[in-house]
């Protein structure tokens, strides 16, 4: 038996990356997960994967309003109730603001900020019901803006600023509310992060190898659920770059420059 035993998790953007992670760790965890994303052949390679487990997939776009209720509704007629959700469908970009199509910038809104708030909406009374747990995939992008991600920024300072506020007011509810923020992790969120016409870059500017696993990540974040922890920031250039920005904000600034820029040019 685990703290996951039962229980039933909604994991959106579950068909790769992070949220591909959670999915499996879950069910090896005896959880019953329902999950979506956007490519149905890399949904049912995973369903099959899982065989034999409790997991529901669905084709789901998070930016549509109709599809995150179409989502929510269908698996609430497949197990009957909701324990947990966990708002992970996301997407990143690298461009220069000035050079950036504004539909860019709509576009990781509409999926990385609407899509939590979609899919949360409609799942909400549910969760109550159970006192459960909702969950925000975040990032340190969403305690420091970074440049050439000023869209994937915003969003994420959106979400973080929401998530605090939902905890707030269930507060006194017995929901967890609680956002994470990773860091970089492997995943293929760079290869198709956003160009400045909002087309996939299909290519990482990092060192993948090097990164965090996104097996790792996904067990840290359901110890922290299990830990009803407020927040998580993951790695230690991540701990460090919130703290940096905290308390020292215009080294902050000159670092995450020197980071992010070579010779003047965005670099990563």
């Amino acid at each position: 038996m685990s703290y996951f035993t039962d229980k039933v998790v909604v994991v959106t953007g579950g068909s790769e990356g992070i949220g591909r992670a959670l999915v499996e760790a879950l069910l090896k965890l005896g959880a019953k997960v329902s999950t979506c994303g956007r490519n149905f052949d890399k949904l049912y390679q995973l369903q099959t994967h899982c065989a034999g487990k409790p997991l529901f997939i669905k084709k789901t776009d998070v930016s549509s309003e109709l599809e995150c209720k179409s989502f929510i509704n269908d698996t609430l007629k497949v197990y009957n109730r909701i324990d947990m959700l966990i708002n992970n469908a996301g997407i990143s970009m690298r461009a220069m603001f000035a050079e950036t199509d504004l539909e860019t910038l709509h576009r990781l809104m509409d999926v990385n900020f609407w899509g939590a708030v979609y899919c949360t909406k409609y799942a909400l009374p549910y969760i109550t019901a159970q006192k459960g747990t909702i969950v925000g995939v975040s990032s340190i992008a969403g305690f420091r803006g970074l440049p050439g991600r000023s869209g994937y920024s915003a969003s994420k300072f959106a979400l973080n600023g929401w998530l605090e506020a939902l905890r707030t007011e269930l507060l006194h509810t017995g929901v967890h509310v609680m956002w994470v923020c990773p860091g970089f992790t492997a995943s293929n969120i760079r290869n198709v992060a956003l160009n400045k016409d909002a087309e996939p870059q299909g290519e990482s500017p990092l060192d993948e190898s090097k990164l965090m696993s996104a097996e790792e990540c996904a067990a840290h974040i359901l110890k922290a659920i299990e830990k009803r922890k407020r927040t998580l920031v993951l790695t230690a250039n991540g701990v460090q770059t919130v703290l940096i920005n905290k308390y020292f904000p215009a080294l902050a600034d000159k670092l995450v420059y020197n980071f992010f820029f070579k010779n003047g040019k965005l670099a990563k």
